[in-house]
Parts: C-alpha cells; structure tokens; sequence
C-alpha cells in the first residue's frame, strides 16, 4: 500500500511540476521586460534561491575543479536557450514557443546517435513524421505567407531545442563529476544537485548579463509588478518545478513520464487561448494533437535511464 501511495504521490508532484513549467511562457511575455533581462533575472534569482537552500540546509560540499568547470558548459548552453526560447514567446506567442522547444527530444535523440552510438527505431521515425505533420497544421500549411516575423519565431524555437538538448547533456555531465567526487561523504541526491543546479543557473545568468550589457538593456525591474512576476518564474517555474520533477521521476516509468511532460507545451497553448486570447482554429487544435503525440511517441525510444532535467 505504501508503494501504491508513493507513486500516487509521484504523479501528482509530475503533473504539478509540468504545469508550473507550462505557465513559464506567460509569465515571460508577463514581466514587462526586454527577453534578455527577463532571463538574466529569472537565472539570477533561482540561482541565489537555490544557494539559499543549499546553505539552510548545510549541504555545501566542496566540488573539484573539473565539476566547476562542466557547470560553465549547461550555463553557456542554457544562456542561449533563454535568449532564444524568449524571443520565441514575443514572435509567436507561450504555447507554440514551448512546443517548439520540447522538440529537444529529437536532438538528444541524434546526440545519442552520434555521441553514443545509439541505434534510432522505427518509433522515433515515426514519432518525427507526426511532429511535423502537427507543425504543418500548426503553422497553416503555407510557410510562404506567414509574416516574417513569425517565421523567425518559429526558428528561434526549433532552435531553443538544440539549445536546450546541449544544456541537458552539460548538465549530465556536470552532476555526475560532482557525485562522482562526494560519493560516500553523506550528501543528499537533492540538495548536491541543487548546488549544482545553483552554479549553473548562476553562470548563466552571468552570460545572460553580458549579452543584455551588449545588447545596450537596461536591467532595471520597472515595478513591483514586475518584480513580482520574476520572483515567481524563478521559484516556482525553475526551482520549485524542478524539484518536483526530479523527485517524481525516481518512481515513474519512462513512459510516464515522458506521457506528463507534454502537459508542459498543452498548459502552455491553453493559456495562450484562454488568457491572451490568441485565435484558434480547430486545424491549428489537430496540430497540436499530432505534434504532441509525435513528441511523446520518440521520446520512448528506448531509454533506460530517466533525463536528470526536465524543460
């Protein structure tokens, strides 16, 4: 019975962390910022609220430097991820911005292919043919006559999922050195990768900041409204999503959990229809269908071991 409780309990933290992503883009196209510095800050914050938890909870460990130095690498890729994912959500609105970043999946996918000599199934083939069907139905079937800004919207988003598939790799990477090095010394799974997760998402918004410097953007939060709304992306749509996550797939199937996942780009849509009224058409409601069901059949391409960082 405790079994059956725990991965009740499981499902639910995996539905609620998949919502709290999905809302991420709202928030986003919410802050009253340029995309750059709603990043850099959503970054900033997470990163200095997960210090806080590492520190409350005396879980600090020492890392060697080769676990500092992969920590730069998910930084640098995640960085690119927001700069492209943010601009995304202005062209194209949260919902269809999200989808086309979940298509990360057929990135890792080819990364397994090349890095590690993986071997790709008729599923995952599959699973590509329905993805751009759905995004043919998406986009109206007729690239030519969408506005130009619209399309570029559409590329940031394709590639926000490479970005974001170099991150998860980075990040593997990085959180295997550290456990690697404080095997055995008592540290919790959670709070080391926490600490983990707090040099990464600090490094990233270091190079977040650079680029707005670049950029020539004003970094100032214009209102408490504002600041309210970064606050909340970067607690409850970084951290607090991710804990939920991370701690429920240690009970779920793959299948599962990459079936919950998807949640992330439908509450994304919906709130895009329902809250910044974005016209709808039901040819547009089959892409998304197709897309989804695309997405979810490659991601069961044979996996063993669950990804150790949603989007």
């Amino acid at each position: 019975m405790q079994g059956k409780d725990a991965d009740r309990r499981a499902l639910l933290w995996m539905l609620l962390g998949a919502a709290l992503i999905g809302t991420n883009g709202l928030m986003v196209r919410s802050a009253g910022v340029p995309p750059t510095v709603s990043a850099f800050w959503r970054m900033c914050f997470a990163g200095l609220m997960l210090l806080a938890f590492v520190f409350l909870t005396r879980g600090w460990r020492p890392l060697p430097r080769s676990a500092w130095l992969w920590a730069l690498a998910p930084g640098a890729a995640f960085a690119l991820d927001l700069w492209l994912w943010h601009r995304s959500i202005l062209l194209v609105g949260p919902g269809l911005a999200t989808l086309l970043a979940n298509a990360q999946v057929f990135f890792m996918a080819l990364a397994g292919v090349v890095f590690y000599r993986e071997k790709i199934g008729p599923r995952f083939l599959a699973g590509i043919v329905l993805a751009f069907v759905g995004l043919w139905l998406l986009l109206g079937g007729n690239w030519a006559t969408l506005p130009q800004e619209y399309r570029w919207g559409v590329w940031l988003g394709l590639a926000t999922g490479v970005a974001y598939a170099a991150y998860n790799l980075g990040l593997k990477r990085a959180q295997r050195e550290a456990h690697d090095a404080v095997a055995g010394d008592g540290a919790g799974d959670l709070v080391l990768i926490a600490q983990v997760l707090a040099l990464v998402s600090l490094s990233c918004a270091l190079l977040l900041g650079i680029a707005g410097a670049v950029e020539g953007a004003s970094f100032a939060i214009p209102s408490w409204w504002s600041l309210g709304v970064l606050l909340v992306l970067a607690g409850a749509g970084h951290c607090l999503s991710w804990g939920l996550i991370s701690k429920a797939m240690q009970r779920l199937s793959v299948a599962m959990v990459g079936l919950l996942l998807l949640l992330q780009p439908i509450v994304a849509f919906l709130l895009d229809v329902l809250l910044l009224d974005r016209a709808t058409t039901s040819r547009e409601w089959w892409g998304l269908a197709f897309s989804l069901a695309g997405i979810f059949l490659a991601s069961l391409k044979g996996r063993t071991r669950l990804p150790e960082q949603p989007i």
